[in-house]
């Protein structure tokens, strides 16, 4: 899916883009980098201050993929854009651990979520 022509690009001040602001009505829907709706409708300046608040952090967070047998991989996002989301095996840094990689496409879909620290972990196959 390409980015719909009714969303606005929000650029913080540096230019690094962190979102999109989706016209709802009168005001405006929050939409981070993942295609995620993150707010109700708000105002243009708490729609913008938000996406700068949001920033874009929360992709170097953990996140969770279900594989094709309904376990879910801890992985680490790789490249994100409306093309798509580019994953890898996580792999806590160390170089002589194997990974893969995997690609879903945009936006965020449900097979891919934020890691959660009681969820069940699993290296999955071939990992």
């Amino acid at each position: 899916m390409s980015v719909p022509p009714e969303w606005i690009e929000h650029r913080r001040g540096d230019g690094e883009r962190v979102g999109w602001m989706r016209p709802d009505g009168d005001g405006f829907v929050v939409i981070d980098l993942l295609g995620r709706e993150r707010t109700g409708a708000l105002d243009w300046l708490d729609a913008e201050e938000t996406l700068d608040a949001l920033g874009i952090g929360y992709l170097a967070d953990p996140y969770e993929l279900q594989l094709e047998d309904g376990s879910w991989l801890r992985v680490r996002l790789t490249e994100v854009s409306e093309d798509g989301i580019r994953m890898k095996t996580e792999d806590w840094g160390a170089i002589d651990i194997p990974f893969r990689e995997h690609r879903v496409g945009f936006p965020l879909p449900d097979h891919l979520r934020p890691h959660t620290p009681d969820g069940e972990f699993s290296w999955g196959a071939g990992a």
